[in-house]
């Protein structure tokens, strides 16, 4: 198919379908009118549209862990410890690595070897291996929403067997889930294959059933300036509203400096729903706070205040949902009971500080303004290339590298734009690339960076970047040079 911002016809959607339910043995138990009639049958504390809707209207953030194992008894034994220990208020279905690059050769010789091993010899849940059948018992026997976490740049077979076993949020897009993750996809597949996703949600929606989609926000999750993730967030959330996708939940990861994190929040909650009026498109808009996505410290005790923090910054947000990180996050993957731990901080710092935001000062009102200015320019140019389609405007913005995610695998990432902190934190452009910014926003991040550099008595330079990657694994914000 060609690339373009266009509602794909049932037609068309069909004749793609018919050769994605082929691609593994499982796709053949799908069908949608079947579907749509158990989807039908999921009760609203199940629904993940209906829980993300009453804590938007209560203005409470919801906690959601991670988690995946192979075996379909010990995924849900994970799943039912993580809703009732753990207190979680939606859950996960983490899929492994073999899923998201469409091995599943591979992942059968996985799920044989936890078999016998008699533990996860994957680092996720295999669904489509496993299909319909199994994938509804997971579902059948929680109490709360389940959604796909993933990593996919096409998760096409995998959309179709989740949203049919009443699983009703799926996370990823064609940006969000191909650069961070995959080295040779191109941008145009991963556009075309996750409009294929979200026209999937938008036929369910004109079946009367409601699904949930989610854009992953954090990207590499490392120094990713918030004006770049936002820009992103919205053009995936555009592309996917074009294709009928009505509830979306748009994503950012915690950069860590307080101010800047709760104005990229209300900043992109503020530019998307200017986005979505200017398009016309009618969309029930949540937001999701990823909890720190780089190094951790390996001691537990400060792991936790790097998970409060974020919690923290979540709830001073507003953030619909927070994703939780655990006490194990730099040894790999957590137990159950360190899972359950971290979820359980998550929720006291978030009962603590219920009602409660960040008050608008004229630091976070500026910060606001600065991010909704930077995104613009960036996705004024995306449109501009892509000639008022932002579809191929993306396509042409990675080639260009207007669109340019810090520390990608990605071969269609120019990688040319490199991030570093400001003297107070808040990530800033160090290296530009051809990320279309004006002087004066140009001359601002220079000048912040160079505030910084005179503190520490050194020049501007890369070594900032290599300082603040480590930081918090280390135990503080700002890599500050040893004196």
């Amino acid at each position: 198919m060609e690339l373009r911002n266009k509602k794909w016809s049932e037609e068309e959607f069909f004749k793609v379908r018919s050769e994605v339910l082929n691609q593994w043995p499982t796709g053949k138990d799908v069908n949608l009118k079947e579907a749509a009639e158990y989807l039908r049958k999921v009760p609203e504390h199940k629904n993940f549209c209906s829980k993300l809707k009453k804590a938007k209207e209560e203005g409470i953030t919801l906690a959601q862990p991670r988690a995946g194992v192979a075996i379909v008894e010990d995924h849900i034994n994970l799943l039912k410890y993580l809703q009732d220990e753990g207190e979680a208020d939606l859950l996960p279905s983490t899929i492994d690595s073999y899923t998201r690059q469409n091995r599943y050769n591979e992942c059968e010789v996985g799920i044989e070897e936890s078999k016998k091993a008699g533990r996860s010899m994957l680092n996720g849940f295999p669904a489509v291996n496993y299909g319909l059948k199994e994938c509804r018992r997971v579902y059948e026997a929680v109490n709360l929403p389940l959604q796909a976490r993933h990593g996919t740049p096409d998760a096409r077979l995998l959309s179709e067997i989740i949203h049919a076993s009443g699983w009703t949020s799926n996370e990823g897009g064609g940006i969000s889930y191909n650069i961070p993750y995959a080295k040779s996809v191109s941008i145009e597949k991963s556009l075309i294959d996750w409009q294929y996703c979200d026209r999937l949600v938008g036929i369910y929606e004109e079946m009367g059933i409601s699904l949930n989609r989610e854009p992953f926000g954090p990207l590499t999750g490392t120094l990713v300036p918030p004006s770049m993730s936002n820009a992103v967030a919205i053009i995936e959330g555009l592309l996917a509203a074009e294709q009928g996708v009505k509830n979306l939940t748009l994503g950012y990861g915690q950069c860590g400096n307080l101010i800047q994190d709760v104005a990229a929040i209300r900043a992109l909650v503020e530019q998307a729903e200017e986005y979505f009026k200017e398009y016309g498109y009618d969309v029930e808009l949540t937001t999701v706070f990823h909890q720190w996505m780089g190094g951790f410290p390996q001691d537990e005790s400060k792991a936790f205040g790097v998970i409060c923090t974020g919690s923290a910054a979540a709830a001073l947000a507003g953030a619909t949902k927070v994703i939780v990180k655990t006490p194990h996050e730099a040894v790999g993957i957590p137990t159950k009971e360190a899972n359950a731990a971290g979820i359980k901080a998550t929720k006291q710092t978030l009962n603590l500080l219920r009602g409660q935001r960040l008050p608008l000062s004229k630091e976070l009102k500026d910060e606001i303004e600065l991010i909704k200015s930077e995104t613009k320019c960036i996705i004024d140019e995306v449109l501009k290339l892509g000639r008022g389609d932002i579809a191929v405007g993306t396509v042409k913005a990675f080639e260009a590298g207007v669109l340019d995610i810090p520390f990608a695998p990605s071969k269609y990432n120019a990688g040319k734009m490199l991030p570093a902190r400001d003297n107070n934190g808040a990530v800033r452009y160090l290296e530009f690339g051809n990320v279309p910014l004006n002087k004066e926003i140009k001359d601002y991040n220079r000048k912040l960076l160079e505030d910084r550099a005179k503190y520490e008595g050194r020049d501007v330079s890369f070594q900032m970047v290599v300082d603040d990657i480590f930081a918090v694994g280390r135990g503080v914000l700002i890599g500050r040079p040893e004196k």
